[in-house]
């Protein structure tokens, strides 16, 4: 029985005092026919939510909070956070998503649900205590794997265009699958998206893109219509060019698999994005050279710089998580070149710097991409990689190059020499820096320090 927490009586035994009708609605009662946890409940009533939730909150002395310009409020007691709502009718008019709402009945109100599946509510009431409220067979379309809306689709989406996104977003999590007519209607109103803002689209994309198996949703999005509206640059990875018999592989199918190969071992959304982000900047770079077929030199370069540019339009964060998905996109091809060649110490040696704390990520990334149908290819380049990893684990211990700072900085080279600053500090540094990452020098305070001054010496420069 799912209404065994003791808020469910308090509830009911309120809503019998005051007349009113109570029901549980929505993602509370879908996740329970799921044997998906939960701890978010929402009711709905036909009178005052607020004034309900108030005095419930008395009650059970807990403070509430109150949100009047949405005549909703909240509470949280023994573990639950519950919120409340008065059931409500609503229409909408063409260029907005926000809709004009009246009071209305319990079924006006699962009318208004997205889909059948959220539109299944349970009863607070005494004399229902419990009892299943289902009138567009979301029980059917759960068990049928079906996301359906409650009424004429087109309606549904016109209405409030960000149902589409959810749409995609609720197949993919739960690998579903969306019924035709409504699929169809997702494409007759993808244009529709362009009132909804930047901020919506992308809470929904985020849970899409972490979901089990997030190519499914981005599959659907672009059968859909919607992918081009709300990710051009990814939309211009797709379809394959040829000349003669020369083509290249379909950087969106490879990039999709790169990205469900990389949810198969994080649950990390920028590392998640790296994937999605790694190959952006293929199309720009894309370019036929008749002895070597199709290139697409300096894509990672490309690519990085475009992390900004998408991640401000989509309203992702510009700081942290801008900054290791552009990282890992610009380094994503050093490691696959590095077990291509002779994995040597120097290059590792640079890997581990400039890749720091991300290397692990990074690693995971550049194993990922390795989509190849060939099999012996792709167990070849494991290998390697494989013997990148010892060697990376070696020189670390050996030489902690990982957050590696040359012992010579500006500060004393300044300070020793008494100029000001300048370039030729930073030149110094630079061969210092170059000299312990190549190996030439250890990486102590004394090797760096003898080689500053031969550095000095050949520069004029002389202590102060």
């Amino acid at each position: 029985m799912p209404l065994t927490h003791p808020i469910f009586k308090e509830i009911s035994s309120l809503a019998d005092e005051r007349g009113v009708r109570a029901y549980v609605i929505g993602g509370y009662v879908r996740d329970h026919y799921l044997h998906r946890p939960s701890t978010d409940i929402d009711v709905v009533l036909e009178r005052d939510a607020t004034g309900f939730a108030d005095e419930l909150g008395r009650r059970l002395g807990t403070k509430v909070q109150i949100f009047k310009n949405f005549g909703t409020a909240m509470l949280r007691w023994r573990g639950l956070e519950v919120e409340f709502v008065g059931a409500r009718r609503e229409s909408y008019s063409e260029n907005s998503r926000k809709p004009d709402c009246e009071p209305g009945t319990i079924e006006d109100d699962q009318l208004r649900r997205d889909f059948t599946i959220n539109a299944m509510a349970w009863s607070l009431n005494a004399a229902t205590f419990g009892e299943l409220s289902d009138p567009f067979g979301g029980m059917d379309d759960l068990e049928d794997a079906i996301i359906r809306t409650p009424r004429d689709p087109d309606v549904t989406f016109s209405d409030d265009p960000l149902r589409m996104m959810r749409a995609v977003r609720f197949a993919t999590q739960l690998g579903f699958e969306i019924e035709d007519e409504t699929f169809e209607a997702i494409g007759r109103n993808a244009a529709r998206i362009g009132i909804v803002s930047a901020e919506r689209i992308i809470v929904e994309l985020n849970k899409i893109v972490l979901s089990p198996v997030p190519s499914m949703g981005f599959r659907m999005l672009d059968a859909a219509g919607l992918l081009k509206l709300i990710f051009p640059e990814l939309d211009a990875l797709k379809g394959v060019d040829k000349v003669g018999a020369n083509a290249h592989k379909d950087n969106f199918l490879h990039t999709l698999k790169v990205l469900d190969n990389v949810a198969a071992k994080s649950d990390d959304l920028w590392l998640r994005w790296a994937a999605i982000m790694h190959d952006i900047g293929k199309p720009a770079t894309k370019a036929y050279e008749p002895h070597t077929g199709w290139t697409f030199h300096h894509h990672e370069v490309v690519g990085a710089k475009m992390v900004t540019r998408v991640f401000r339009r989509m309203r992702l964060p510009l700081d942290s998580p801008a900054k290791f998905v552009q990282k890992l996109v610009f380094l994503h091809l050093r490691p696959i070149v590095l077990s291509e060649d002779e994995v040597t110490d120097s290059a590792v040696r640079r890997l581990l710097f400039e890749a720091g704390d991300d290397i692990e990520a990074l690693m995971t990334l550049c194993e990922a991409d390795i989509t190849s149908g060939n099999d012996a290819k792709v167990r070849r380049y494991l290998a390697n990689f494989e013997l990148v990893r010892r060697k990376m684990v070696e020189i670390e211990e050996k030489d902690r190059v990982r957050k590696f700072q040359p012992p010579v900085s500006g500060d004393l080279i300044m300070q020793v020499y008494g100029i000001p600053p300048s370039n030729v500090i930073g030149e110094i540094k630079e061969i210092i820096k170059n000299a312990i990452l190549d190996g030439e020098i250890p990486n102590d305070f004394d090797a760096a320090y003898a080689m500053m001054e031969k550095l000095a010496a050949e520069r004029g420069l002389t202590k102060k």
